[in-house]
């Protein structure tokens, strides 16, 4: 498993890393670890995840008609 090494925090940096890592309940280096996969995760937004559940779920037919009746203008009066 690769390994990283980090030099140089300030001890500002490295006291509120242990904090946190407390009131997480887990390790400095867990907690790292969580902050670093956190930041990086690709982010899957709403949709997609409401499509991957439809999928599971076998798909859904909706009928789907568009109304065609023109727009009436705004008025701003």
């Amino acid at each position: 498993m690769p390994a990283v090494t980090v030099r140089n925090l300030t001890e500002a940096t490295h006291r509120a890393l242990k904090s946190r890592a407390a009131r997480h309940g887990r390790s400095t280096e867990a907690e790292i670890r969580a902050i670093l996969e956190e930041s990086v995760r690709p982010r899957v937004g709403l949709g997609s995840q409401l499509l991957a559940v439809g999928r599971r779920l076998g798909g859904v037919e909706l009928p789907l008609v568009r109304d065609k009746t023109p727009v009436a203008p705004a008025t701003f009066e």
